[in-house]
């Protein structure tokens, strides 16, 4: 009577285990619609995704001149002013996607940091203040500092707080400071600042190059600044401040018992952000020249808000596309006024149902560093041929 055996099982060696990491990963990138275009784009040395990322920024100068159905704004509202309050508001969901999107901060008060850096360049450069008169290119690196003390006012007191009640606060700081320029004398509540500063320069007919009615200048002025501070943003999500804030972010008491100062890196991140936000604000007083408390209410937090979470919380390039999009929809319907608010909320709504984590959510990319890792610990080795099975062994001869 003979017997057989099959062996036994073999242990899990590193490649297989670099196998299963790499087929989970692109079964994970392959879920996404843009298949595979991630791990492309992340394949690419960095000269080559400089090149690249040439062509949208050579698009967004040229977009004042794209003015075309349908995308162009008119008659509703000008093409080039629609861009400028598009890359505002973009500027600020970059500012504020650094507070909400890194640190996991619920603030629903930014408001309050555009209005800060509107009034300081209001009554820094406007004649109807009896205040110093500075140029106005002087007072964007003034609105940010001024900001970013409100900002470590703001949250020195208050990041004792978590979630609905760090909220609660950041709202009703937003409303003390619409509140302050109301009963303030020298902010003139709604009588405002006329004539707010410009940049210099002037055309070949003697107009202003930076007047009010041209939105062309504002937009290149801005789409400047914004791509230096993604530059910075970027430079800073990779920093250890950045790691910092993904760790409070995911788990603030895990990032604490870890021995991260949170409390020191959560007023970090609302001091930048706090700034990235005043100098927003500069830039909104300076093209549209007047001031006044009625600009800086609640539903302009929201939308604020509204623009990084629709373009991806933790996701520099999605809080952009956010931010536009926020303020394009409804100057793209001035024309049926009546109606740009519903279109408006129904394309939110519609986009969040189908892209619940923003239309380009931030992914992590600890699977691939452990990926990278494990090839780097144990490296690929080529297959050998398998091993002979063991033959049926026999006691005693044949039966």
């Amino acid at each position: 009577m003979s017997t057989s055996s099959d062996g036994p099982r073999p242990l899990r060696t590193a490649e297989s285990a670099r196998e299963t990491i790499e087929t989970e990963s692109v079964a994970t990138v392959r879920r996404g619609p843009f298949r595979g275009m991630r791990e492309r784009w992340n394949e690419l040395s960095r000269p080559a995704q400089w090149a690249w990322m040439l062509i949208p920024v050579a698009i967004a100068y040229a977009l004042p001149f794209l003015n075309f159905f349908p995308l162009t704004t008119a008659p509703g509202n000008d093409w080039p002013l629609a861009l400028f309050a598009m890359a505002v508001y973009a500027l600020v969901a970059v500012g504020l996607n650094v507070v909400v999107g890194y640190a996991g901060l619920l603030d629903l008060g930014y408001v309050a940091f555009f209005a800060v850096g509107s009034y300081t360049a209001a009554m820094f450069t406007s004649p109807d203040s009896p205040y110093l008169k500075i140029p106005y290119l002087w007072t964007l690196p003034l609105a940010m500092v001024v900001a970013m003390i409100f900002g470590i006012t703001l949250g020195v007191p208050t990041l004792r707080l978590r979630g609905d009640y760090l909220a609660i606060v950041t709202l009703g700081f937003g409303e003390i400071v619409r509140i302050l320029a109301t009963i303030i004398p020298a902010m003139k509540g709604q009588v405002g600042f006329q004539n707010v500063g410009r940049p210099p320069g002037e055309g070949p007919n003697g107009i202003p190059l930076f007047a009010n009615s041209n939105g062309t200048p504002w937009y290149w002025l801005t789409v400047t600044i914004l791509i230096i501070i993604l530059l910075l943003a970027g430079n800073l999500e990779r920093s250890r401040v950045g790691r910092a804030w993904i760790a409070i972010r995911e788990d603030e008491d895990a990032a604490e018992t870890m021995g991260v100062p949170t409390f020191r890196y959560k007023v970090w991140a609302f001091a930048i952000g706090a700034s990235v936000g005043g100098l927003s604000g500069a830039l909104f007083a300076g093209q549209v020249g007047f001031v006044n408390n009625q600009k800086f209410d609640v539903q302009t937090s929201i939308l604020f808000l509204a623009a990084v979470v629709l373009g991806g919380t933790g996701n520099k390039v999605g809080a952009i596309l956010g931010g536009a999009i926020v303020a394009y929809i409804p100057l793209r319907f001035t024309a049926i006024a009546d109606y740009k608010y519903l279109i408006f909320g129904v394309a939110l709504v519609i986009l969040m149902i189908y892209r619940s984590k923003g239309l380009i959510p931030a992914k992590m990319r600890l699977m691939a560093y452990s990926r990278k890792a494990l090839e780097w610990v144990a490296p690929p080795k080529t297959p050998a041929s398998p091993p002979p099975r063991p033959t049926p062994s026999t006691e005693g001869g044949a039966s």
